[in-house]
């Protein structure tokens, strides 16, 4: 059976040069109604057919990408802060603050200085991934500059892939604007830091983004040198890994060797690390750990461990032990601990990197305070946003649209029952 139908339009193009592409697809509404029905439906489509469908579905992604923007266009005229909208659209997409702040300068470029590109969005020509290369390439232009670029690249993006707009993109913007350009670079110099992006698999990437090109690149002819000067017969690193470990230790020692000691919250079942089972461990900032992971770190010779014991029945911190080898543990830590992460539902960033703030009036009352990154901190002393935190220690926000999400600590551990015998606590390194 070969599905030939015209697809009917949900956003209407800005041109019709592009109608012909929706001709001879599959019906989407028609597949979408049916799939849950009968998956083996795509098993009998002609490989043609599935090209054509993921084609035209791609097509419409984009335009409701585009109406997306819009809608984020609009709130943006409304609002003076747009740090505070983005953090009110990551509740509502359920994504991070950076993601909903990149999505809301897009909407805001493309509405007010690249209407050419948002049309091709419109038309389904251009996904937001794609676009955003040419918003990112043409924010350092001026507005002038900006719709010129747009003139000259609408004609040519709707063909070419992310890198080739990329770079599209950069060459039209310095050619608009040579003098610009050489004042960009010096911008994108001051705009230097570090980044650390948490991956899976227990692994994170650590970067020098905007770094001098002569600098960083005398670094990495460093890092390269010492690497093969260990890369000797009985190495059985390679040297992509010999280079990295180099690199990490360098910036821990500064000699390229053992590494000193940095402070990170680990929590591991006792059981875990006794080796009794290999539940994952969770590193603070990070997330889920294998067990052997967790049990190098808790047993490295410069560990210190403290015995964090849990509510069995919800696997809530109740209390932090004071024995350890350092002074007694105080609120402000024991609600580090226990929260592990910003409170704000989504933040990932450590509650070690957090401040704690009382939201009534004894600051030694635990169940009330909360650890806030300082932006989520500033968020929360706005007037149109509202933070209650419940007796039991729920935190609930309350957006300027109405929007209430809740925030608790993470448990340590699932619900279990009381154990015949005791001793069934967490332990924390």
């Amino acid at each position: 059976m070969r599905i030939v139908t015209s697809m009917s339009n949900t956003l209407p193009p800005a041109n019709h040069a592009d109608q012909t592409n929706t001709t001879e697809t599959a019906d989407l509404a028609f597949l979408l109604r049916t799939m849950h029905a009968d998956l083996d439906l795509f098993e009998r489509l002609q490989a043609d057919q599935l090209v054509a469908v993921t084609e035209d579905a791609g097509r419409q992604i984009a335009r409701l990408q585009a109406l997306q923007l819009h809608c984020l266009a609009g709130l943006r005229r409304r609002r003076s802060d747009p740090s505070e909208l983005a953090s009110e659209l990551a509740l509502a997409l359920h994504i991070t603050d950076n993601r909903a702040g990149a999505m809301i300068s897009a909407a805001d470029a493309l509405a007010r200085r690249l209407p050419r590109t948002f049309r091709l969005m419109d038309s389904g020509q251009l996904d937001l991934y794609r676009a955003m290369k040419v918003t990112d390439g043409t924010n350092w232009l001026s507005d002038h500059h900006a719709r010129l670029v747009d003139v000259l690249l609408e004609q040519r993006l709707a063909d070419k892939n992310p890198i080739q707009i990329r770079k599209a993109t950069a060459y039209a913007a310095m050619k608009t604007d040579p003098d610009g350009a050489a004042n960009r670079m010096a911008q994108r110099r001051g705009e230097r830091h570090v980044a650390l992006r948490q991956q899976d698999e227990s692994t994170s990437q650590l970067s020098v983004e905007n770094a001098p090109t002569d600098k960083a690149t005398a670094a990495y002819q460093r890092i390269d040198k010492i690497a093969r000067s260990l890369k000797t017969d009985g190495e059985k690193r390679t040297l992509d890994q010999i280079r990295a470990d180099v690199a990490i230790d360098l910036l821990l020692s500064g000699k390229g060797g053992t590494p000193e000691q940095a402070e990170v919250y680990l929590y591991v079942d006792l059981q875990t690390y006794l080796g009794l089972n290999n539940d994952p461990g969770e590193l603070a900032g990070h997330g889920h750990i294998p067990a052997e992971l967790a049990r190098h770190i808790a047993t490295g010779p410069d560990t210190t461990v403290r015995r964090v014991i849990t509510d069995p029945l919800t696997g809530q911190v109740i209390e932090v032990g004071k024995f350890r080898y350092r002074p007694s543990i105080d609120v402000d830590e024991f609600v580090r601990v226990r929260d592990r992460e910003c409170r704000q539902p989504g933040c990932p960033r450590p509650a070690l990197n957090c401040v704690t703030e009382p939201t009534g009036p004894d600051p030694a009352d635990a169940d009330s305070t909360l650890s806030y990154c300082i932006r989520h901190r500033r968020l929360k002393d706005r007037y149109d946003w509202e933070y209650k935190v419940r007796k039991d220690g729920k935190l609930v926000v309350t957006t300027p649209t109405g929007q209430e999400v809740e925030s608790t600590p993470p448990p340590l551990h699932d619900p279990r029952p009381i154990p015949e015998h005791p001793g069934q606590e967490r332990m924390g390194a």
